[in-house]
């Protein structure tokens, strides 16, 4: 089993975009490409399925899927889900990161 995982409040809002969308089931999918302002960066979609060459973790019934090429770069990491006052958004807490961005979306290694 990969070393990454998704909170409850994370999992609730992939939930609620799921049903929303009408996804008969909830996954979401975190890569990492290059670019952003420190290196790499994170991408989040919805997902309807799992690709051979994913790693995937279940929480209360959602998905979380990493294909292989990304997972080494997000393992031991923690993907939540964050509203305050300047907005609501996903947010990867990565022990691999050397360095993040301001804006949180991206980091280098």
């Amino acid at each position: 089993m990969a070393d990454i995982s998704l909170t409850s409040a994370a999992a609730a809002r992939v939930a609620a975009i799921a049903l929303k969308q009408g996804r008969a089931e909830p996954r979401l999918r975190l890569s990492v490409d290059g670019g952003g302002c420190a290196g790499f960066q994170y991408r989040f979609e919805m997902a309807d399925t799992a690709l051979a060459d994913d790693v995937q973790v279940i929480t209360d019934g959602v998905g979380l899927l990493v294909d292989s090429i990304s997972l080494p770069l997000v393992e031991g990491s923690v993907v939540d889900f964050v509203e305050n006052l300047g907005g609501a958004a996903f947010q990867v807490r990565n022990p691999n990161a050397a360095s993040n961005c301001g804006c949180g979306t991206s980091f280098s290694v």
